[in-house]
């Protein structure tokens, strides 16, 4: 039975038990039973035979043999595991000292500990809380602004949902239909992209009024030095590299000053020394594999000319492709080698103890994180491996760093493995809810008349894409991201056709716009993530106060994104084509 009036009905019922605080998985899955029920109810039939009964299972099953949500426990399981045996207090201290000469340097240093970790999580409440565990005391007793304060860390917690790999891509991917590896190429400059317009709207404000972010006194930013680096710079040379250099190769013509340095422990800092060197080494060289190496044989893979077709058809017009990179690439692929030689020259010229200490806290804090990062994006990016067998490799690499760490016990273990099968069936029931509703929803004349309202407008692709995304943006001050993704996106995804907009684009958008749901009261987790760790006196409206001019960014980030599209989808054509 068609009624689209009860198709609404349904949509602001929803939408009205979820702001009671209802369950929205079981919600979903009671209003679609309902309304299922007076759809398809024949008084020929007995009550049990009703075809609701039937979509139910269907739906069910077909949420249960989704491929993509495979890849879910896995990546939840890698942020709690993250989340329960790194040590993010190391790693906050050790940026802290990388930009203590950087206006409002704890706030710097809160944004970026916020994107890095949110990366390897991916856990919004997880990062908040631990951020404001960590930055937020010290931020107020250095004399910040608690706006400011609190702003950065709730701001900056909410980047790791937007940036790979997140679940909430892997999760719009499911509903849309679209490729969780193109999400993921496309969503990774529009999230660094956002982090860095954070760090200047931060850097600029406390430049321009200096009172929120007091510089921090000198014995708060002064690194501490180990004695035998004091004894190696008076030996050989203020230079910690050319210091290690003759302590590990020519330990004779330092003298009995530096006597009492092992040779094993220079060789060691001698390595660790060469860390920039040889990380920018390695991304060069894997950029240059790829393009010159990697994408001219799988050119070269296409078939030979003239090739009879199996059945005897018409063989494909031949399409000439040259198999080497464009000149374009050799020239910006020196210009960026030679900046990269100059800024690492600068670097080791001015490697004094001190930098040599922050540098060891780096890489023993941020680069195990980075690398275990940048492998699970890699291998997912270049076609290594499918993203659920990605999503294995970043678990496993997390237990292996909280195993290396020893801040991981059996205790941890458990709370992990209980809390990624809570998240999980969260994330499951809310599909196979979503399912039935949408079915019914669909069945009423509700998407129909959805549609036919949208298209009686007569909107541009522009108009409607504001159109759009200013629902998604009312939508996420009373509901949070799940909700809107598994409730609303289907509505309007059978209208992007229609308009010509690009699936991948319009979705990359409702990523960062949700990015608001976090950030906007009544709502706004993030806000009570961190009153829930906050000292006292700090307000929830001080907190909200905090969070508003990033909601500005936010639309900000979205108006570039549209008015240069490359930034979101340069990297997936380049990667998989059309």
């Amino acid at each position: 039975m068609t009624d689209p009036g009860l198709g609404l009905l349904m949509l602001g019922l929803i939408v009205v038990a979820i702001m009671m605080g209802f369950p929205t998985a079981f919600t979903l899955m009671g209003l679609g039973i309902f309304f299922g029920f007076y759809a398809f109810y024949n008084p020929n039939e007995a009550l049990i035979d009703n075809r609701i009964f039937d979509l139910m299972v269907q739906r069910t099953y077909g949420a249960m043999t989704n491929d993509v949500l495979i890849s879910i426990p896995l990546f939840v399981l890698m942020g709690y595991v993250m989340e329960r045996g790194a040590l993010v207090d190391k790693m906050f201290y050790a940026v802290q000292l990388s930009f203590r000469r950087v206006p409002a340097s704890l706030a710097v240093a809160t944004l970026i500990v916020c994107t890095f970790w949110g990366i390897a999580s991916g856990l919004v409440g997880a990062v908040v809380v631990l951020m404001g565990v960590i930055a937020m005391n010290p931020m107020l007793k250095a004399g910040y602004d608690t706006r400011l304060a609190a702003g950065v860390i709730t701001a900056g917690g909410t980047l790791g949902i937007l940036i790979p790999p997140s679940v909430m891509i892997i999760v719009y991917a499911a509903v849309a239909g679209q490729s969780v590896v193109k999400l993921y190429a496309a969503a990774i400059f529009p999230g660094f992209f956002l982090a860095l317009l954070y760090v200047a709207y931060v850097i600029v404000w406390a430049s321009l009024r200096p009172s929120i972010a007091p510089r921090l006194p000198e014995d708060q930013v002064k690194v501490p030095v180990e004695d035998w680096m004091v004894r190696l710079q008076a030996a050989a040379s203020n230079n910690m590299l050319v210091g290690l250099f003759r302590a590990s190769f020519a330990p004779g013509s330092l003298g009995t000053a530096a006597a009492a340095i092992p040779r094993g422990k220079a060789l060691k800092n001698f390595g660790t020394a060469l860390v920039p060197f040889l990380m920018t080494s390695a991304v060069l060289g894997i950029v240059w594999w790829y393009v010159t190496i990697y994408q001219t044989a799988k050119r070269d893979d296409a078939p030979p000319e003239g090739l009879e077709v199996l059945g005897g058809g018409p063989a494909p017009e031949a399409v000439a492709v040259d198999a080497a990179p464009a000149m374009g690439f050799y020239w910006s692929f020196a210009v960026a080698s030679a900046i990269s030689l100059v800024v690492l020259a600068r670097y080791y010229r001015r490697m004094d103890a001190e930098r040599f200490e922050v540098l060891k806290l780096l890489s023993s804090s941020v680069m195990p994180l980075g690398i275990l990062t940048f492998l699970v994006l890699a291998v997912i990016l270049f076609g290594i491996t499918t993203a659920t067998e990605s999503a294995a490799v970043g678990a496993a690499g997390a237990f292996l760093l909280a195993l290396q760490a020893r801040t991981l016990n059996w205790k941890r273990t458990k709370e992990a493995v209980f809390l990624t099968a809570k998240t999980t069936a969260m994330i499951c029931w809310l599909f196979v809810g979503s399912a039935l509703f949408s079915a019914v929803f669909a069945l009423l004349g509700g998407q129909a008349l959805v549609e036919q309202w949208v298209l009686s407008l007569g909107l541009t692709p522009l108009q409607f894409m504001i159109l759009s995304q200013a629902i998604i943006f009312v939508l996420g001050w009373p509901l949070e991201w799940t909700e809107i993704i598994i409730i609303f996106v289907p509505i309007f995804m059978p209208l992007l056709k229609h308009f010509g907009i690009d699936p991948i684009l319009w979705g990359v958008l409702v990523f960062v716009n949700l990015q608001a749901a976090f950030l906007s009261p009544p709502v706004a987790m993030s806000a009570f993530y961190l009153k829930g760790v906050s000292p006292p006196h700090v307000t929830l409206n001080q907190i909200f106060a905090g969070m508003m001019p990033y909601m500005g960014i936010v639309i900000l980030c979205m108006v570039i994104m549209y008015l240069w599209p490359g930034m979101v989808l340069w990297l997936p054509t380049y990667l998989y084509g059309n």
